[in-house]
């Protein structure tokens, strides 16, 4: 048993497919805790009797957090330990629990780390990206415009960007960082990581859209998108890109010269459009 501090809040990562992944510290932490805070108690029951661990369960997830945590952190101030896991890798993560976390700092309650498994950085270790600097974005906004102007706020990042997508909509975000980014952009699809169906996918932005459109398989499970920052590469392509707009631009369209102009340099014809000032590309094709 390890020595669990009474009025502790364990953060505790769980595997995020291979049920073995959990950590012998975590076990042990989960065995010796009062009360374990769960994201669905039906889906984190299975792992725990698998490895023998009977600890009391609570439900604590997106709908219930405000009303569950005031009384988790008054357990916690009256001296019992808690431990905090989501379904699957680390809490907090694109996961409830954030509010719990703030609310026992603020009172003074130690919250203590049992590392684990984490999809985004799973994903990076085997993308063969750049991981000196990244961002994690978590979701992408569902709506199709929303979902594209994030992106274009993201194009000119030069860090790897790290994306969790859904499987009925990992198709069209894909084709939306191609129209954004660029089909040139290096790209990675981790999917299902540690589980029986595990594939990385690493393409072009444009292959890849195209590689997962055209395979149901692949939009099947939970996927990680990476997409390589701007590069040096791509800062030459744009400011090409930027040239030819300017002289297109004397005698066509924004629309027409930014098409134009992409088509030339293979700079984002959004980035070129953007020059002219204009808004209200919406979804047209051009």
């Amino acid at each position: 048993m390890p020595s669990v501090q009474p009025g502790c809040l364990w953060v505790v990562a769980t595997p995020i497919g291979h049920r073995d992944d959990l950590s012998a510290r975590a076990v042990e932490t989960l065995r010796a805790v009062a009360v374990i805070a769960a994201e669905d108690t039906r889906h984190s029951r299975p792992l725990l009797l698998q490895h023998n661990i009977g600890t009391p369960l609570l439900a604590l997830h997106e709908h219930n957090e405000r009303d569950a945590v005031e009384a988790i952190v008054r357990r916690l101030l009256g001296g019992e330990s808690v431990a905090l896991i989501s379904d699957a890798g680390t809490p907090l993560i694109s996961d409830p629990g954030f509010r719990l976390v703030r609310a026992a700092r603020a009172a003074g309650i130690r919250c203590a780390p049992v590392p684990g498994a984490c999809a985004a950085i799973a994903a990076l270790s085997v993308a063969g990206l750049p991981s000196d600097r990244f961002v994690f974005e978590g979701f992408l906004p569902p709506k199709a415009a929303a979902r594209r102007a994030r992106l274009q706020e993201l194009a000119g990042d030069p860090r790897t960007l790290i994306f969790y997508e859904s499987s009925h909509r990992v198709a069209e975000s894909l084709a939306d960082m191609r129209d954004v980014f660029g089909g040139g952009r290096e790209a990675v699809l981790a999917r299902e990581l540690t589980k029986l169906f595990e594939t990385v996918l690493g393409e072009p932005l444009a292959e890849l859209a195209a590689h997962v459109a055209a395979d149901p398989d692949q939009q099947r499970g939970e996927h990680v998108i990476l997409v390589a920052g701007r590069g040096e590469e791509a800062e030459a392509k744009l400011a090409e890109g930027q040239r030819v707009f300017a002289i297109l631009r004397e005698e066509l369209p924004p629309a027409k010269a930014a098409k134009l102009a992409a088509a030339i340099s293979g700079a984002p014809r959004r980035l070129l459009y953007q020059e002219s000032g204009e808004s209200g590309m919406g979804n047209r094709e051009w």
